[in-house]
């Protein structure tokens, strides 16, 4: 099972610009329930160093970029999100950390369910425990 898996949206833009759409299980192979998106970072700063119990997500940088590092506790890689039109899915139990950002950086994340603090893994050590 790769560690990476991308996600293409199609562009349907035309000559007045572009326009990217996504759907809930036709782009996105999960049920849409929260979305938001990291935006203003400042230089230097990282961000995330968490798994998530269940969650899914789908982080696509909309304008700018960034480096996602994932981590299944078995493989780590680092991805460089820098197209509006490619996403990367984070499953459930994926160790992420985000660097690298660019100051017109504008990171969206499609999310399986709203926010609950008590799916998140914090401690990186006991997230090695939990994949065993």
């Amino acid at each position: 099972m790769s560690l990476i898996k991308y996600i293409n949206l199609q562009e349907l833009g035309d000559d007045r610009g572009g326009l990217v759409a996504i759907e809930e299980l036709t782009h996105i192979p999960f049920s849409l329930k929260r979305v938001y998106y990291i935006f203003g970072t400042k230089a230097g700063v990282e961000r995330g160093f968490h798994a998530h119990k269940e969650l899914i997500q789908m982080a696509v940088c909309v304008k700018g970029s960034c480096t996602m590092m994932l981590d299944n506790g078995d493989e780590k890689a680092d991805v460089k999100l820098d197209s509006s039109s490619k996403g990367i899915l984070i499953e459930p139990m994926v160790w992420h950390e985000m660097r690298d950002f660019s100051s017109d950086c504008v990171l969206l994340v499609l999310a399986s369910d709203v926010y609950d603090e008590a799916d998140y893994v914090r401690d990186y050590n006991e997230f090695l425990l939990m994949r065993e």
